[in-house]
């Protein structure tokens, strides 16, 4: 009788993919719907991600680890932009592979010539994931496919809409090379759980605040535990560069600290099953982006 041969074991890869483009085309979108849950924050204005943020997929055929940068900007306008620019750049240096995120609906600007230019001198592989797939007016996609030549591969995707995202990861594998798992298979982000809960919070204050404001504080937990009935409980501490801002951020009465702290305390729970005890504080300290590694 005609005994069947085994079927070789695919071999496990592994490998950093570093998410690089402009200031809000989508990288944080992407990476939380690759992830698959919320690890980047992401709001309409630009600079939302301050630090390299690391997501992790699971997948059969090996690991994927995303560094979600943040955006470039070819002039530095004030200090917190030149160290966001900084360390976007450092990030693509040992990687294994490159997406360089754009979006269509944008015209090709002296920025984004910036981008290319940074991309051009990198001998690492290179994909160009064109987002917003679906919107139905991409004026400015002809350009970018144009470009096609400077990149090992170009595909078309929907962060949002998670459109094409399957194929995108196939792509990935393609040039990912046999290698170790980095990170067990429960975690999902490089991030400890302080500097988690700080960005959601942060996300929040950026979705509701002035165009200026967002850009003058950061925000720092700086007690997290569980407690003995189960509740989580985090003391945070929003910190603002301007005495003056201090009002703005608590509201009148206390009244958006504290919509805004139920929203967030609600969001907590949703995302890990758990009841949530949020301390919210509001602290000035002028020189906090100094303190930025």
């Amino acid at each position: 009788m005609y005994k069947k041969e085994p079927e070789e074991k695919q071999e496990f890869k592994s490998g950093f993919v570093a998410l690089v483009g402009r200031s809000n085309v989508g990288k944080s979108t992407l990476l939380n719907s690759l992830v698959g849950t919320k690890v980047a924050i992401t709001t309409p204005k630009p600079q939302t991600t301050r630090d390299v943020i690391h997501g992790i997929v699971h997948d059969e055929r090996g690991q994927i680890v995303f560094i979600d940068t943040p955006g470039i900007f070819q002039q530095s306008k004030d200090n917190l932009t030149s160290k966001l620019t900084q360390k976007a750049k450092e990030s693509i240096q040992d990687v294994d592979l490159i997406l360089y995120i754009v979006d269509p609906t944008r015209e090709i600007g002296n920025e984004e010539k910036s981008i290319q230019n940074i991309l051009r001198a990198v001998e690492i592989p290179k994909i160009m994931v064109i987002n917003k797939v679906d919107l139905p007016s991409r004026p400015f996609e002809k350009d970018f496919l144009e470009l096609k030549d400077d990149f090992n591969d170009v595909i078309q995707i929907s962060a949002l809409k998670l459109k094409h995202l399957k194929p995108l990861k196939d792509l990935i594998f393609t040039y990912l090379k046999p290698g170790e798992r980095f990170y067990p298979d429960y975690q999902l982000t490089s991030m400890d759980n302080k500097t988690w809960f700080a960005e959601l919070i942060r996300e929040k204050f950026f979705l509701a605040l002035e165009k200026e404001l967002p850009y003058k504080l950061t925000v720092e937990v700086e007690e997290l535990e569980t407690r003995e009935n189960g509740v989580i409980y985090v003391k945070a501490n929003i910190i603002t560069s301007q005495e003056s801002h201090k009002g703005m951020l608590i509201g009148r009465g206390g009244r958006l600290i504290k919509e805004l702290g139920s929203s967030i305390r609600r969001q907590m729970e949703q995302l890990t099953g758990t009841r949530v005890f949020l301390d919210l504080n509001v602290v000035v300290n002028p020189r906090w982006v100094e303190q930025i590694k």
